[in-house]
């Protein structure tokens, strides 16, 4: 028989050996899909990595890409290290960027220098409050937040198609149902040729390692996380816990959608999540929900998308072939993530046998 046990305890050197050769399993997969299509894996993996990094303009776009990922697996950190299941982000996000595009396209008395403070500051609240309602509901009703943040997903989105196709509609879109154009003073500024999402990022990165690992609400959040018994022993009161956790996650996700739709698309529309909020989920789990590792996680996946894109251009080849060189990279990641929990154990079935010879023995 073949059965799994869970491991006691692995070090970080046998857990690094078990990915590195999931890395490497996954290269070989590909490298042989790759050569059934009459292509050269070397060149095609060289192509990869030019396309993320092959010159500045390159990583200036492979960051870009990283920024959204880095801020989003932060909010979705927080919120399943006290094990809320948060698959909201991509609302999340969409909310934050509807707060902040009102901001910037209703608001137009203010002054340009308080546009951007005023912006950010709707979209972390916009993202906020739409995290707090699957929470009241979990708190409240016992309602399944995975389902319920889900669900909020498309709420976020068709509210945006309305806004898209009706009241938001650029008259002057000839008919095109396209949202206007943010004005100069609502687009973020750029350092070093990129905007300065990415200094917003690095400091989110150390203040969520620090919110976590050294503060008192961190502490709670992660004995939540371990068991709500324990918690609540503590003397910890878990209903305040999940609402605070989850205005920080949301907050940070809405906090992206500002970046989004101020930086890189200079307007609100449907495209601005991107998918982002369901990759930051599987980014935080490769992370261990370890904020410096979100950092990393989060440039080397923004490099395989990256990567990915070029290697169409640059060999003609479809959108597909490309996909499915990242899919099995990724599915090769995630899935040695069990083995580093598990043990395959082979063991023999005997039970067949025994019961052959207790028959014997009663004839």
């Amino acid at each position: 028989m073949i059965r799994f046990k869970k491991k006691s305890e692995i070090t970080k050197r046998e857990s690094m050996i078990i990915r590195t050769l999931a890395v490497v399993l996954a290269l070989i997969v590909c490298s042989l899909f790759l050569l059934f299509l009459s292509l050269n894996p070397i060149e095609i993996y060289a192509s990869m990595l030019k396309g993320a990094f092959g010159s500045v303009y390159k990583t200036k776009s492979t960051l870009v890409k990283a920024i959204p990922l880095v801020i989003t697996s932060l909010g979705i950190t927080v919120a399943f290290k006290m094990r809320f299941w948060n698959i909201g982000g991509e609302g999340q996000i969409l909310m934050g960027a509807l707060a902040s595009s009102f901001v910037a396209l209703k608001l137009t008395s203010i002054p340009n220098f308080a546009v951007i403070p005023m912006m950010i500051l709707a979209g972390i609240l916009g993202g906020a409050l739409w995290a707090i309602i699957p929470a009241m509901l979990k708190t409240k009703l016992g309602t399944n937040e995975t389902i319920i943040t889900l669900m909020m997903n498309y709420i976020a989105l068709k509210l945006i198609t309305f806004l898209q196709y009706g009241p938001w509609k650029d008259p002057g879109a000839k008919g095109f149902p396209k949202i206007p154009d943010f004005k100069k003073a609502a687009v973020l500024p750029q350092v070093f040729g990129i905007h300065i999402g990415w200094i917003f990022a690095i400091l989110l990165v150390i203040i969520i390692y620090i919110f976590i690992n050294h503060t008192k609400k961190g502490y709670e959040i992660s004995v939540l996380g371990e068991s709500e018994k324990t918690a609540l022993y503590a003397g910890i009161n878990v209903n305040k816990t999940i609402l605070f956790a989850m205005v920080v996650s949301g907050g940070l996700c809405g906090l992206v959608g500002m970046i989004q739709v101020s930086a890189v698309y200079n307007t609100l529309s449907i495209q601005v999540s991107g998918g982002v909020g369901f990759t930051a989920i599987i980014i935080a789990w490769l992370s261990q929900l370890n904020a410096f590792a979100t950092l990393i996680v989060s440039i080397l996946f923004a490099a395989l998308v990256e990567g990915g894109t070029y290697i169409q251009t640059a060999f003609n080849i479809p959108e597909a072939v490309a996909l499915i060189i990242q899919s099995v990279i990724l599915f090769f990641v995630l899935g040695c993530e069990f083995f580093i929990k598990y043990k395959v154990v082979f063991s023999k079935d005997n039970t067949k046998v025994n019961s052959l010879k207790v028959t014997k023995e009663e004839m």
